[in-house]
């Protein structure tokens, strides 16, 4: 089994692939989009490491004080992603890039490290008990669902913004907040916009393009987040048939 992971660097991000976007030609742009973002976050200490292998497997963490969501704590860590999927699943991969982070965390001399998820599995969200069983421990909860977990190495804690807590916003036309973290949403986003084009569809769409921004966002997804009738749907991706079904359009 080849557990030989990869950093991504300013010096090799060129010619390394993004593993969570490999070789579906409609999603390059994006990729090329989230490749010019991690350029910059690169320097702030955000971490990308992928095993080298083309496949879904991989962690993303930054110091949370430059982290693009909307949590707030001291010297503490965030993980963004953490994702093994298909046929390396079982294989350990995901012990080794969660201890990796752990261990990371405790040589700069961190508080803790923090991650969303949600009592019951989601999308997009890493698995709750996987994470217990490390010593990460529920800190902050929004409508009784999703869950802030942290693992504190000196008892301080990580916590939601309050504005991220109300989960809704004034505008009732079809709202949805998005960055460019995540390669797969500029066709996400294309294909929306048409669907809503063609449907004369009143659409708002809410580039997080700053950190300031991702910090004061309505709600706790800084990648993607859908809004209706001033209400947060959901943070799937969307594509016309999501829409169609989703808000019968």
């Amino acid at each position: 089994m080849n557990k030989h992971f990869i950093n991504l660097t300013i010096e090799n991000i060129e010619k390394e692939h993004l593993c969570c976007a490999i070789s579906d030609k409609k999603h390059q742009m994006g990729v090329i989009t989230k490749k010019n973002w991690l350029k910059e976050r690169i320097i702030e200490g955000h971490i990308f490491r992928k095993l080298d292998e083309k496949g879904k497997v991989f962690i993303e963490y930054a110091p949370l004080e430059s982290a693009w969501v909307p949590i707030y704590g001291d010297n503490y860590l965030y993980i963004y992603c953490l994702w093994v999927s298909g046929s390396f699943k079982g294989k350990g991969y995901a012990k080794s890039l969660i201890e990796y982070c752990i261990n990371d965390a405790k040589e700069k001399g961190k508080s803790g490290i923090c991650i969303l998820s949600s009592k019951k599995k989601k999308p997009y969200l890493s698995d709750k008990k996987f994470l217990l069983k490390y010593g990460f421990d529920t800190v902050d909860t929004i409508k009784n669902d999703y869950e802030l977990l942290a693992l504190s190495f000196d008892g301080k804690k990580p916590y939601f913004s309050e504005k991220a807590k109300e989960m809704k916003i004034n505008n009732k036309e079809l709202t949805i907040y998005y960055s460019l973290q995540c390669p797969y949403i500029l066709n996400c986003i294309n294909q929306v916009e048409e669907y809503c084009n063609k449907k004369n569809i009143p659409l708002n769409i809410i580039s997080i393009d700053t950190l300031e921004k991702a910090k004061n966002l309505p709600c706790i997804f800084n990648n993607w987040a859908v809004f209706y009738n001033g209400k947060y749907e959901t943070n799937y991706l969307m594509n016309e048939t999501f829409l169609k079904k989703m808000f019968q359009l």
